[in-house]
This record gives C-alpha cells, sequence and structure tokens, in this order.
C-alpha cells in the first residue's frame, strides 16, 4: 500500500503534531495514516481521522513504522523531534534519516518541513490501482512494477490486488471511499468492467491498463496498442484527457461494453483460462469456429422501447460500446457509446455457410464503418431493451457468461469519465 503518511513526534512536540494536523485535515483525509502509539491516539480524538495506530515508541511503534517505510509502502514521513530535551526512550531520527534517504522518502523534521510536505501532498494527484494478477501473458510482478514505476513519480499510487475472495468491484468501492482523483483498472476486460461499474455517477475517472486477452473495452476507445501496451497505458494516463461516455444496467447490474446471447455466449464459455492463456485472442476463433458445427437458431421475444417483435436468430448483441473486432455487434458498421443509445444486432443466419458469410459482410461493414446490408442480420437501436428466448440462452455480459435469459436493458447516459487519448 503506498499513498501512506507516517506521523511520529517527541513528547514535548505532540501538541504540534496535533494542531498541524488538524490545519490540514482535508488533506490528511486523502491518505492512509500510520502513527506512534500516544501520537496517534491524540491525533484520532482531536480531529476524528482514520489513524493506525502502531506500538508507543518506547515500545517498537517506531521500528514497525521503519518497516513499513523499508517496505516501500509509506509516501512522506513527518517525525516532529525535540532537538534538545529528548527523552532516552523517544525514537531516535537517525535510523529514519537512514531509510528515508534510501528510499527517496520525504522527511520532515520540524514545522517549517512539515508545513511544506503538507502543501506538497494538497497539489499531489491520489491514484487507486486495481490490479488482477491473474490477468495476461506476462509475469504479473514485473507488469506490476513497470506501472509502478512509471506512474509513481507523477502522482501518490495506493494499490489494490485482487484474490479469490475480493474481486476488483469490491476493491474499487473501498477506492471510491477515499475519493482519489483517479482509479486504474489493470486487468483483462472483467476487471475494468467491475471497476467500472462501480464508477459509475461518481465523476471520478477511470483509467486503464489493459493486460486481458481480448482488451475489447480499450480498444472501444482507442487505447489499446500491441506495442508496449503497458507503457503506452501509462503516458495516456499521465496526459490526463478524458471523455465522458455511456453505461448500461442488464438485469440492475452494470454493463459498460456489451450482452451477447446464443452463439457469442456459448463461443466465449469454449475459450477458458488455459485455451486463452496459450493461444491469446485466437482462442475465441477456435472456440467461435468449433461452436458454428453445432449452434442452433432459437425463438426470441423482443421489446424495444416498449414495442414488442419476435425472431427467429441464431444470436443477438445488445452494445453500449464494442471494438470493431467485436464484429456481431456491427450492425450499424460502428457502435457509438456516448449517443444514449444500445445497438442491438440480430443474426438470423441457418448453417456454417450461411453464418460464415454473414460474419465476413459484418466484419466488412466494421472494417469500413458502414451500415450492414444483409438480410441475415438485423440493426437496431433503443434506449431499453426486454429479451426473452424460446428455450432460455446463455448471456455473455462485458467477456463474462454471468446471465441467462430473460435479461432487461437499459442505457444511462454519459455516466461514466474515462481517460483516453488526446482525441
Amino acid at each position: 500500500m503506498a499513498a501512506t503518511i507516517a506521523l511520529i513526534a517527541h513528547d514535548s512536540k505532540k501538541d504540534d503534531m496535533v494542531a498541524l494536523v488538524q490545519r490540514h485535515a482535508p488533506v490528511f483525509a486523502r491518505y492512509h495514516l500510520i502513527a506512534t502509539g500516544t501520537t496517534g491516539q491524540r491525533i484520532r480524538e482531536s480531529t476524528q481521522l482514520a489513524i493506525e495506530i502502531m506500538l508507543s515508541g518506547p515500545r517498537g511503534g517506531d521500528q514497525e513504522i521503519g518497516a513499513r517505510i523499508a517496505s516501500g509502502e509509506v509516501t512522506a514521513v513527518i517525525f516532529l523531534l525535540d532537538p534538545l530535551y529528548a527523552k532516552p526512550y523517544e525514537p531516535d531520527i537517525r535510523a529514519f534519516l537512514r531509510i528515508c534517504n534510501i528510499r527517496n522518502i520525504p522527511l520532515a523534521t520540524n514545522l517549517a518541513t512539515a508545513e511544506a510536505i503538507a502543501t506538497s501532498l494538497a497539489q499531489a494527484r491520489i491514484a487507486h490501482l486495481i490490479f488482477n494478477p491473474v490477468s495476461g501473458q506476462r509475469d504479473e510482478q514485473q507488469a506490476l512494477e513497470l506501472i509502478r514505476d512509471r506512474l509513481t513519480p507523477y502522482m501518490k499510487l495506493q494499490i489494490h490486488t485482487t484474490t479469490p475472495e475480493v474481486g476488483a468491484a469490491d476493491l474499487a468501492k473501498e477506492a471510491i471511499a477515499d475519493e482519489p482523483d483517479l482509479v486504474i483498472a489493470s486487468g483483462g476486460d472483467g476487471t475494468i468492467s467491475e471497476v467500472a461499474g462501480a464508477l459509475v455517477g461518481t465523476q471520478i475517472p477511470l483509467g486503464v491498463i489493459p493486460r486481458g486477452t481480448a482488451n475489447a473495452f480499450a480498444a472501444s476507445l482507442g487505447l489499446a496498442t500491441a506495442i508496449n501496451p503497458i507503457n503506452n497505458a501509462c503516458e495516456t494516463i499521465l496526459k490526463g484527457h478524458t471523455r465522458v461516455m455511456d453505461t448500461a444496467t442488464i438485469n440492475g447490474r452494470p454493463m459498460i461494453l456489451l450482452a451477447g446471447v446464443g452463439f457469442e455466449a456459448e463461443a466465449v464459455e469454449r475459450a477458458d483460462r488455459e485455451v486463452k492463456n496459450r493461444w491469446g485472442v485466437l482462442a475465441y476463433l477456435f472456440a467461435g469456429w468449433q461452436q458454428l458445427k453445432e449452434h442452433q437458431l432459437f425463438e426470441m421475444e423482443l421489446e424495444v422501447d416498449g414495442n414488442l417483435r419476435q425472431f427467429e436468430a441464431g444470436a443477438i448483441t445488445i452494445a453500449n460500446a464494442a471494438p470493431p473486432t467485436s464484429v456481431l455487434a456491427q450492425g450499424s458498421g460502428r457502435v457509438t457509446s456516448d449517443d444514449g443509445l444500445l445497438d442491438i444486432t440480430i443474426v438470423t443466419a441457418e448453417g456454417k455457410l450461411d453464418a460464415v458469410r454473414t460474419l465476413l459482410e459484418m466484419f466488412g461493414a466494421a472494417t469500413i464503418g458502414s451500415n450492414l446490408q444483409s438480410d441475415k442480420a438485423i440493426h437496431l437501436q433503443a434506449k431499453q431493451v426486454v429479451l426473452r428466448t424460446d428455450p432460455p440462452q446463455k448471456v455473455v455480459v462485458d467477456g463474462e457468461v454471468v446471465e441467462m435469459t430473460p435479461i432487461e436493458i437499459e442505457c444511462i447516459p454519459q455516466s461514466l469519465t474515462v481517460v483516453v487519448g488526446e482525441q
């Protein structure tokens, strides 16, 4: 954990420390605070700020803080010392001076330098990084170190790592509670969509460092690059240009990209983690080709902004945003993510050859950005969609199979701020 401030004070300087934190309470509230026993207790009682209290200095609290500094968890240290009358049992500045110099961490020892640090902290951007170590084919520790090295010179970065027990959405909600300037998601489309879903309506910008197999969200916004993807994503984040896009809800849960019903959902489920690790994005092509052999049409009832329509279809895609490579979403040739509308593409192709021909036509339309001209694909737009199928079908949402029909999807216009390239 970074974005942490360590607070220590000799007995005669504890009043000064309390007064300093009171003067700059809005600044200190944005950081994780740690302090030795008595100092921390007095700050908590006087300011009501959340603070992690260590042991008292004489009992080793200073060494606990020193270990946190040595491990790279601390952004700055304020150690108000008494240069003339310090007690023998009080913490010694020499160990802190050494470790702060080694780690290149600012250390204040009097009120003047403490005020300078507080002023600097007030001007610094605070970012929370939600990092999924399972995503991607690159060594996760190497990827995390690259992100940290690229971003920490320009912002205070607090890192949260997903686990099987704690997902990206939960970590994003914890980050939002600290009111950061930026939340960054690093992982595949599932991770990024979870973080984005938590940020909807908050006006806190989302930074994206794509490390997944498809990286559809980044591609839909023109952020995905094949060469130096992590470095380029960090560069985009540091430039700080933003745009506001639509999001949607599906059965009450957030949807950032699209929902695929029928063929796409079955193909995504076939492409398991082992296959994606081995073949990357080609895993989806292999899975889709296998699915063509056995996929069948199904009956569907579609309610579009209150108007009821019925079809026999093999696939339906309802998109808020989608890259050109999401061929089944390209009924209009291009999905616009800030028009307040969902793009609905219904594919009625029957048989493998028919399906292949239709997919090629859709790919061509997406390539040149034109409306699809095919009697096997239908394109509609709506603010709200209700879909029922017979028999019930699996639904892939933002790259993960998480729903079954029936589904209800509603567009939420202009609800998510994303850091994008200059265009």
